[in-house]
């Protein structure tokens, strides 16, 4: 729940109120897949023998192209991921500081955000932790509490007001969120990484990770939908900062403040967690040989410095690229290129679960039901490319190619067998 919750919901209520409340639909569309995701994802950590994550899930019915494709297609998501999740922490801080931003400026800053929070990685894992276990503390109380108080304000007139202001016939409108729905939920995956120390992994590790997986959907739905009823659907849509636009409607503009103090503090405390994650990520897919040997590269502080200073000068440029007149229409695209990248290593870990539990022996009434709900799991995100849109989806297989290309490039490590 923390790594889906820690910077996933902070403009959710901006984007979701430019289609209208009809959203919530979405929502348990998103709710039903991610959980069948969630569900199979465990399922693949308890029984897979092979190391890399998705990667190695992958391996089963791909080999080495399939594991490294996961792998890259994961480390791109993330690129752009983090990317989006800084120029969330800039949306926040603009309101704070009431200042508004040039879209060259909104790209500077998010550039200056990303550098910090790489910078402040130098000194290994120990301080990052501290600090991202200290401020997720910035999103949780605030959502909560908006979960919890936030009836007291709310109208049910102006929800059902809101309902599909544009006119938009309801299964392109409930397609539209998918993206933004399902970026909620991208961490979801982690949920089976810590297996080894469960005790009865097989009965526990599945109801942790769907546990954890509908937890995180009943705060998202609730919260997402009570602001809809508490601020007017135009001022949503053109908010940086929902959720400090909520509760200055609920209390007064001092609580709003302290509330987007809290979101940039969060936003920011995630993106150093999640920049530490993917040069982690980068550094031990070039130990695997899929990546450049220069990613693994350490200091003495067990820190892969040089990776990390690679890896945010490629945001940097990724920001400039993805210039909008506004800061939501860059997340927005950001956002749903991110989710387009990220749904290539689910597809390919629900399709090699059935091979990856025959290989494993798993029993056959277990290996049928798991087998269904990863077939699920591969509908909804197979729905979630198409929702994504044209333009994503056309960034997202060029990405992909290039993945093909440059694995051509290493295969003969490999895949190469003597010819004599």
């Amino acid at each position: 729940m923390v790594n889906m919750m820690g910077s996933g919901i902070i403009m959710l209520p901006t984007k979701l109120a430019e289609i209208g409340t009809i959203s919530i639909v979405s929502w348990l569309v998103t709710a039903v897949g991610s959980t069948a995701l969630a569900y199979a994802f465990a399922q693949c950590g308890m029984f897979s023998k092979k190391s890399g994550g998705m990667g190695g899930y992958a391996e089963y019915s791909f080999g080495k192209a399939g594991n490294f494709l996961a792998n890259y297609s994961y480390g791109v998501s993330l690129l752009i991921a983090n990317t989006a999740i800084a120029i969330s922490a800039v949306g926040y801080g603009s309101e704070l500081f009431e200042t508004s931003l040039s879209p060259i400026s909104i790209a500077i800053w998010t550039g200056i955000t990303l550098w910090l929070a790489t910078v402040l990685n130098f000194g290994g894992a120990r301080i990052t932790g501290n600090i991202s276990s200290f401020t997720i503390w910035g999103v949780i109380i605030p959502v909560v509490g908006l979960c919890i108080i936030g009836w007291k304000w709310f109208e049910p007139d102006l929800y059902l007001s809101s309902w599909n202001p544009h006119n938009v016939p309801t299964f392109e409108a409930i397609g539209v969120s998918i993206s933004m729905t399902l970026w909620a939920f991208l961490g979801l995956e982690s949920a089976c990484a810590n297996t080894d120390v469960v005790e009865n992994p097989e009965k526990n590790v599945p109801i942790a990770v769907l546990g954890g997986t509908l937890g995180a959907a009943v705060i998202y739905i609730i919260s997402t939908n009570v602001i809809a009823g508490i601020v007017p659907n135009l001022d949503l849509a053109n908010s940086t900062a929902p959720f400090g636009l909520a509760f200055a409607h609920m209390f007064n503009e001092t609580a709003g403040k302290v509330v987007m103090g809290l979101m940039v503090m969060s936003c920011f405390g995630s993106l150093l967690g999640w920049q530490f994650t993917i040069a982690q990520v980068f550094k031990s897919s070039a130990e695997e040989g899929y990546f450049p040997s220069v990613f693994k590269k350490v200091t003495t502080k067990d820190a892969p410095v040089i990776g990390m200073v690679i890896i945010t000068a490629i945001q940097s440029g990724l920001t400039l690229m993805t210039i909008s007149p506004s800061l939501n229409k860059q997340f927005n695209i950001l956002v749903d290129l991110a989710v387009v990248t990220n749904v290539i290593p689910y597809l390919l870990s629900m399709a090699a679960l059935m091979v990856l539990q025959k290989v494993e022996k798993v029993p056959e009434n277990k290996a049928r039901i798991t087998t269904f709900i990863a077939f699920v799991g591969s509908l909804y995100s197979l729905y979630a490319l198409y929702a994504a849109g044209e333009q994503p989806m056309l960034y997202g297989s060029i990405v992909t190619f290039i993945g093909w290309t440059l694995y051509g490039f290493i295969s003969y490590k490999f895949d190469m067998k003597p010819t004599y």
